[in-house]
């Protein structure tokens, strides 16, 4: 193995040939030993990259270990792996093979390889040429992405769950490798919680925080695919909760109707029509359930139960996020001198110390109504266990679960936006005096997004979804600033009208509908 200038970067040649580099290596063969039954690096196309991992060093600084080009994936070995720098530079190649076998030649994927180490800080990246990867982006030749719902293994991917709609980017293809990396790199700028990127009638790559996070993701993706794929072959739609009949949009039933009535030469008084949205967002408090619901019921249920919730919970992962994430905003609280903010103390202070500041600002936060993550966050986990428990049920407006049939069976998509977490959203809807009402929901979105009262969160929102235009999305709020929010993004708005509703200001210049029956 030639090894260039190593000690130039801080990494002596004894380090490359040390049990870390030779370990990954290893790693890297065994995988694509793997991944080539699997039939994703067959015919030498694909690729797999990862990191060296090594506690004591940065993993934004840790060496990368990459295969080789235009080799039989499944025959590598760990000394013909090619060692780069966390900047991309070749630092070790390996020794040429006697013929047949070509000079060898770094993967032609490093670019793109790159991209997904600098903008994802990835701790590997796989390459897949799996046939269900390639067929998937042929299913709609004008589809820019991949769209799935309500299928368990989207669980495996990060930042999913059962009943999220899961997006995967999908850029065209071309003769080289290489001259994907600038699409690839708009793509994961459009789409920042994206995990995978397909190239069309190529295959797709997949990154994660490890090499087990990637090949779980990967594997999960290519079950996705596949699923798609077979359902599609059935009519069926994978992009619809219920996964029904695929339905021909309006669009195209207007465009035949249109050609039609060019050729007889009479007007068809139908296209005069306005098309139906394609996707409606709806607000949660005072549009599909009513105020006091969340006022006289949720907020006194996880006021009167945080320190318990706390005490139960106080040494697991998620309550520990928790109090960080409200360390954090009582700090900035505290600086821009909000009312009832109070020092969070350490961990090293004392769990009783740590609990009753946490409830002193919480409790503090619920009576001033604040619409933050980490307050809604810690929120959702307290009515989780209501729910469970069954010391909760939601309500919902009675015309609100017909009309979330009503538009799903129209191939209408819904969506919840709310200042609630997402957790809570779903808690909402699953457990709700009309039963569970998620299987005609397609996704869920909180502040995370962006604040409810900022145009750029539903610009953010509607890239999220990919419509053609804005105004194919319906957004239906009780909250003035919200509709003029949406409005300003280009949305179309609705403002409900319930009772126990804050009064609008006058000529606010919206529609109001008193029940979901009038849209």
């Amino acid at each position: 193995m030639a090894v260039a200038a190593a000690a130039m970067i801080g990494f002596p040649q004894a380090y490359l040939e040390g049990k870390e580099v030779k370990e990954t290596s290893s790693l890297v063969t065994e995988l694509c030993r793997h991944f080539y039954t699997q039939g994703w690096v067959s015919g030498t196309g694909g690729s797999i990259t990862m990191k060296v991992h090594d506690a004591s060093i940065p993993k934004p600084e840790q060496l990368i270990v990459m295969s080789p080009s235009g080799v039989q994936k499944e025959r590598m070995q760990p000394e013909d792996m090619y060692i780069l720098s966390a900047n991309g530079s070749i630092i070790s190649t390996p020794s040429p093979k006697p013929y047949p076998n070509k000079p060898p030649k770094c993967t032609d994927c490093a670019p793109l390889f790159m991209k997904a180490y600098e903008m994802r800080n990835a701790g590997a990246v796989i390459h897949s040429h799996g046939m269900e990867s390639c067929l998937v982006t042929m299913l709609n030749p004008q589809a820019k992405e991949f769209r799935i719902t309500h299928m368990e293994m989207i669980k495996g991917i990060q930042g999913h769950g059962y009943y999220d709609e899961l997006v995967v980017p999908i850029i065209e293809n071309t003769a080289y490798e290489n001259e994907l990396t600038d699409s690839l790199t708009k793509a994961a700028k459009a789409y920042p919680k994206a995990t995978a990127v397909l190239v069309r009638n190529h295959g797709v790559y997949i990154w994660g925080d490890s090499w087990i996070h990637a090949k779980t993701q990967a594997e999960c993706y290519h079950y996705l695919f596949d699923a798609a794929i077979k359902l599609h072959q059935l009519g069926l739609d994978a992009a619809t909760p219920d996964h029904g009949p695929i339905r021909r949009t309006m669009h195209s039933q207007n465009q035949i109707s249109t050609k039609q009535s060019v050729k007889s030469g009479v007007k068809d008084s139908q296209n005069e029509t306005e098309w139906p949205r394609r996707c409606i967002v709806l607000d949660i408090e005072g549009t599909t359930t009513p105020i006091t619901f969340v006022t006289d019921v949720l907020f006194p249920y996880a006021r009167e139960n945080v320190g318990k919730h706390l005490n139960l919970t106080y040494d697991t992962a998620e309550t520990q996020e928790d109090i960080k994430l409200l360390r954090a905003q009582v700090e900035e609280d505290l600086r821009q001198g909000v009312t009832g903010a109070v020092p969070i103390p350490h961990a090293d202070e004392g769990k009783e110390k740590v609990i009753a500041a946490v409830v002193s600002n919480v409790e503090a936060m619920i009576r001033a109504d604040r619409k933050i993550t980490a307050l809604k966050e810690l929120q959702g986990h307290i009515w989780r266990t209501g729910f469970e428990c069954n010391e909760l049920e939601s309500v919902v407006f009675e015309d609100v679960a017909d009309a979330l049939e009503k538009w799903h069976s129209s191939g209408i998509k819904v969506y919840i936006y709310s200042s609630g977490s997402r957790l809570a959203q779903k808690l909402l809807f699953g457990n709700t005096d009309y039963g569970d009402l998620r299987k005609y929901l397609s996704g869920f979105f909180d502040t995370t997004i962006g604040n409810k009262k900022e145009s750029k969160s539903y610009k953010e929102i509607t890239e999220t979804l990919g419509v053609d235009n804005p105004s194919d999305i319906l957004f239906v709020t009780d909250v003035y600033q919200e509709a003029t929010a949406a409005k300003a993004a280009g949305l179309e708005a609705i403002i409900s009208i319930r009772p126990g509703n804050a009064p609008l200001p006058e000529n606010h210049g919206f529609k109001t509908v008193t029940s979901f029956s009038q849209i």
